[in-house]
């Protein structure tokens, strides 16, 4: 058999990457960028693979559509595979349309960034009762995510969100913001559609530690504030601080700040507003849930109709313990965002435990704990879903690194030519879509925007609602948009 590192010396390395969020382009984008292929030592060729007809993943499905820093990671992304230096294929699914055998006869590296999309588990009597939601499942409908039913059930006046971080927040906000202010987004119409007919007052959030310990961002803090109609309730109960969290404070500006801001707020709500606003967003913090229960009177439907939390108290570290009170609070909807979970792929080991794949640095392992060659992984698939966005980066720039190392060693493709792969697919008829289509699609969704404005003019003769583009939802349109 030739030397690895012959082979691959005389042509490009070709590299596969699964997974077309923040985390497969910050790969692709460092390894066209690494030093050896600036200098020319050897060539790159990078397919970026994505299960979605359209890029970006977590971006586009994860995020809530009025984050305020989602249109400028999107230019981000959009410039790096707008180069053309990296290939773009969507609407292939690994595992199904594509397997590890076919990627290791074309490519002599794979990296999987395929993310986490899964609700953690929350393991508590009456989680399964009608009514109570995952907050990713919720994110992937207002996200209009091609896989998930296009309707969902928003008849509950009263709603819990458990979880203190950005995903928690991007849940309640979603739920009780007043739809009309989301129309400036790429909200899909059947979303707003629903929002709309939400007849929600109230969201509670609650947090098991104090509000030292919350995991949300200073930014998504000020978001809630930015709502109309919409007043913002706390409890001074919760305003608890014990010596780590003091500590925390002084030591850390975002915590200062986000305590300050909470703070502030606690004050500023006893100030008589001239108008109660319509709906109501509740902060808890140091409330750990106990159970999810049915009204007994109701006659065993099945529906949530209250939940039940144990008062928590700091103990000095900034964790919590038990105080053995209970509070009650009727509510008609649960909605858990205690974090995401990893998903396990064919023909890869799987820690379940943690949501990933076994790793050392981004080398995948295999049962007996040795890195499989020429196999990679990088963001939350390879270290769990924790961290902002710009975590990923100096995450892909690790793996990359190892890549590299490896970059001799590797095992070679039996068919490195860029158009074998393009000849499988479409032998197998998968419908895959390419950069070109998804500027096809992304040029139609802002003629939507744009149709939807001009039928909404007010008096004056000016838009009512500048509408920048309207999310297509369906599958099927969307590939047929992008391969027209």
């Amino acid at each position: 058999m030739s030397n690895p590192g012959e082979t691959t010396s005389k042509r490009p390395l070709r590299v596969a990457i699964v997974g077309a969020g923040p985390a497969g382009v910050y790969a692709a984008d460092i390894l066209t960028k690494s030093s050896g292929v600036k200098d020319g030592d050897f060539e790159v060729s990078i397919d970026l693979f994505e299960a979605y007809p359209a890029p970006y993943g977590l971006i586009r499905y994860g995020v809530a559509p009025d984050h305020p820093r989602i249109k400028g990671i999107v230019n981000a992304l959009h410039k790096v595979l707008d180069r053309g230096d990296i290939r773009f294929l969507g609407n292939v699914t690994y595992g199904r349309d594509l397997t590890l055998h076919d990627f290791r006869a074309f490519y002599d590296a794979v990296i999987f960034s395929t993310g986490a999309i899964k609700d953690a588990d929350l393991d508590i009597p009456g989680i399964e009762l009608q009514g109570s939601f995952g907050g990713a499942d919720f994110v992937s409908w207002y996200d209009g995510h091609p896989d998930v039913p296009r309707e969902w059930p928003l008849d509950a006046k009263e709603i819990a969100v458990i979880g203190n971080g950005n995903v928690a927040l991007d849940v309640a906000r979603m739920l009780v913001k007043h739809p009309d202010e989301l129309l400036t987004t790429e909200i899909p119409d059947n979303v707003y559609q629903g929002l709309k007919n939400s007849p929600v007052t109230d969201v509670h959030v609650f947090g098991r530690r104090g509000p030292a310990q919350v995991k949300f961002t200073p930014l998504e803090l000020r978001e809630l504030s930015h709502m109309k109609d919409v007043d913002i309730v706390l409890y001074p109960e919760d305003f608890e601080f014990d010596e780590a969290s003091d500590d925390a404070i002084r030591s850390n500006n975002q915590i200062k700040t986000m305590v300050n801001t909470l703070t502030n707020w606690l004050v500023e709500e006893h100030t008589e507003a001239e108008e109660p606003s319509s709906r109501r967003l509740h902060l808890h913090f140091l409330h750990s849930p106990v159970e999810i229960y049915q009204d007994p009177d109701d006659g065993g439907s099945g529906r949530v109709a209250g939940i039940k939390f144990e008062r928590m108290e700091l103990d000095g570290t900034g964790n919590v313990k038990g105080t053995g009170e209970f509070v009650d609070y009727p509510v008609q909807a649960v909605y858990r965002a205690i974090g995401y979970h990893g998903s396990p792929l064919d023909e890869l080991e799987y820690n379940a435990k943690r949501g990933v794949i076994p790793n050392e640095g981004g080398r995948v392992l295999d049962a007996d704990g040795n890195p499989v060659p020429g196999i990679y992984a990088t963001g939350w698939i390879k270290r769990g879903p924790v961290g902002l966005i710009g975590h990923t980066k100096g995450d892909a720039l690790e793996t990359i690194g190892f890549l590299l190392e490896d970059r001799l060693t590797l095992p070679p493709a039996q068919n490195p030519d860029p158009q074998a792969i393009i000849d499988l697919l479409t032998e197998r008829g998968i419908e895959f879509t390419t950069w070109e289509g998804w500027i096809k699609l992304d040029a139609h969704e802002a003629a939507l925007g744009a149709a939807w404005t001009a039928g909404e003019v007010g008096a004056d003769g000016t838009a009512a609602v500048v509408r920048e583009r309207i999310k297509v939802v369906p599958r099927e349109e969307m590939i047929n948009i992008s391969r027209a």
